[in-house]
């Protein structure tokens, strides 16, 4: 694995004040999230690293203020940190180092600007006012508003001028499957925070209460919902297949072991049943060093 220094170098960044801004911003995604960083830095081509690692920081600070006080402090700061953005991507300059970094990504790979507006208007509205999904619509209006557009802040950036058309389509088939195992294994911990993720008809499918999922209450009921759900992750995670040949050779080593680790979690939220209602469903450890270190040795 190349240093940073060297990684900054592959990526044309040679502007001292930027180096400092991108070497700020790797640090901080190493300290919130370890594995994906970790994984860019093994996996993928250098010259997108640095990149990536921005996408990656700016999607995280959204996601933060979106989810983080009252609606009403929500609000306020999705506010500000728009105009921030805003300004950060017409001048290129500002005083947050993660912000000048995003923004010099945002330019340097030609990323459209539509796709930064668009997650920065969906986290004020899709994820900051959540309440659940009533249908299935709702939730595709949801991937629509806020989760495909937020990937593609950050995975867009390994196409020089953004994804086409139909990249663009397989990063929300991505999403779609992504966002559908990420909220069946944290089940326990939305529901345990007042959020419920699954549709609400398909709860009144099933005859499921919400105080069902709540109390973990083992039933034929809320066992059929949740290996209702679970097949509907499965066959969406299978509607990603073709991906890597939309992805950026740089970057398919990343993606293809994100896409097994996704399958190793489903699978594992499939093994725990009901289980999943009373504890978040991780990766674990042996799956995820695994799945790594065989990449790695492909790679």
């Amino acid at each position: 694995m190349p240093s940073w220094r060297t990684t900054l170098t592959a990526a044309g960044i040679d502007d001292p004040r930027l180096r400092d801004d991108y070497t700020r911003v790797a640090r901080r995604v190493l300290r919130r999230e370890p594995a994906p960083y970790l994984t860019l830095r093994l996996l993928a081509a250098p010259p997108l690293v640095p990149w990536l690692a921005a996408g990656v920081a700016f999607m995280n600070r959204v996601d933060d203020v979106a989810e983080t006080g009252t609606p009403q402090e929500r609000s306020a700061g999705l506010a500000v940190l728009t105009g921030q953005v805003e300004a950060a991507l017409r001048t290129g300059d500002g005083p947050d180092p993660l912000l000048r970094a995003y923004a010099h990504a945002v330019a340097a790979r030609g990323l459209p600007e539509h796709w930064v507006t668009r997650f920065l208007d969906g986290a004020a509205t899709a994820e900051a006012c959540f309440d659940g999904f009533g249908t299935e619509e709702d939730f595709q209006s949801y991937l629509d508003a806020y989760a495909w557009p937020g990937v593609l802040v950050f995975t867009g950036l390994q196409y020089q001028g953004g994804p086409d058309a139909e990249q663009a389509a397989a990063w929300r088939r991505f999403v779609d499957a992504a966002q559908r195992v990420d909220f069946l294994a944290d089940l326990a911990g939305d529901l345990a925070a007042g959020r419920l993720c699954l549709p609400r008809a398909r709860l009144a499918e099933h005859c499921v209460t919400r105080a069902d999922l709540e109390q973990a209450r083992d039933t034929p009921a809320v066992r059929a919902l949740l290996a209702d759900e679970t097949r509907r992750a499965k066959a969406a995670l299978d509607a990603t297949d073709g991906i890597l040949g939309l992805v950026e050779p740089g970057l398919r080593p990343v993606i293809a072991t994100m896409t097994e680790l996704m399958g190793h979690q489903l699978a594992a939220v499939e093994r725990a049943g009901v289980r999943a209602l009373r504890k978040d469903v991780g990766y674990g450890l042996a799956a995820p060093v695994r799945t790594l270190l065989r990449a790695r040795t492909r790679h």
